[in-house]
């Protein structure tokens, strides 16, 4: 079958980055400019110098995110510090959060993760519109990987900027689940939204952009059962990702740190507990590696991590 025809309106740039960092959307306005996502930390002047070079001189005026992640704000701060006049809209859920900076609400610390404190200017609120590239575009509250993220539409193009929401294969891992929130739910209710909105062109937080949104939407549903089915499962599977993100953050790295990360990092102490006590900390954090080792994600050698 061949692949539906992907359509872009011309005023957007898609900065396609790896899976470090999320995915950057540029929109050129006749009036005004505007960037949905940041990517990560460690990638911020590669940031800078994308979106410098994709705005041919131009300012950049406008900021967005579509959720707190790391790997979508983790470039904020270099973006304001290099066009001061730069403002920035957050959706509303972790506004004070951000106003006095607390990283470990923000889920920096616990995860282990990076993010230079940024400043918000607005909220971005669900049921509101955004103007970027001189269409108005709808945001959407988009709760299941995260409790607070958003989606935006744009109706006249059929154009949807799903962040961690929908990908091509799959959706972000969801957090809140295993916080205790009952929020497979919720990444159900974000897939119906989704559905009804009935987008022709999906730009996701993270991997190309694609057009057979029908196809994307089963697989999605396909996985949400799964781990519906083996709460387990997706515990694991949001282990080894976000021990994998660190590894693509370091590349490589000694085992013996590797173990003592995993050991310092608040969020597996709680997936250990919450999910796999009935074996040692350490001992779970060996099967971890062994697992992405498998997986192909990484490889060890003479006691050494590598990402793969």
């Amino acid at each position: 079958m061949p692949h539906a025809t992907i359509a872009l309106p011309p005023e957007i740039t898609v900065l396609e980055r790896g899976w470090l960092s999320a995915n950057n959307m540029l929109f050129l306005g006749r009036d005004a400019t505007a960037l949905v996502d940041s990517g990560y930390c460690s990638n911020a002047q590669q940031t800078v110098a994308l979106v410098e070079s994709a705005l041919q001189g131009r300012a950049l005026d406008l900021l967005l995110n579509t959720h707190l992640h790391s790997d979508h704000c983790g470039g904020n701060a270099a973006l304001q510090a290099r066009w001061s006049q730069l403002r920035t809209q957050i959706p509303p859920g972790q506004w004070e959060h951000v106003q006095h900076w607390d990283p470990v609400a923000l889920s920096y610390t616990p995860t282990g993760q990076d993010c230079p404190r940024f400043r918000a200017d607005a909220r971005l609120m669900p049921g509101s519109e955004v103007r970027l590239g001189d269409r108005a575009w709808q945001v959407h509250a988009a709760p299941g990987h995260d409790s607070h993220a958003v989606l935006l539409f744009e109706p006249a193009s059929g154009v949807l900027i799903s962040g961690d929401a929908l990908w091509e294969n799959g959706f972000g891992v969801v957090f809140p689940e295993l916080d205790g929130e009952e929020a497979f739910a919720d990444v159900a209710a974000t897939l119906g939204l989704i559905e009804r909105l009935a987008p022709r062109t999906v730009i996701p937080g993270h991997g190309g952009v694609f057009a057979d949104v029908s196809e994307a939407l089963a697989r999605a549903r396909r996985r949400l059962a799964g781990f519906e089915a083996d709460p387990v499962k997706h515990a694991r599977h949001a282990a080894k990702v976000l021990l994998k993100y660190k590894l693509l953050e370091w590349q490589q790295m000694p085992m013996a740190h590797v173990q003592a990360w995993l050991a310092a990092t608040p969020y597996y102490a709680r997936l250990h507990e919450r999910y796999f006590g009935d074996r040692a900390a350490g001992q779970w954090a060996d099967e971890l590696v062994r697992e992405l080792v498998a997986g192909g994600a990484a490889r060890c050698e003479e006691g050494v991590l590598f990402n793969a």
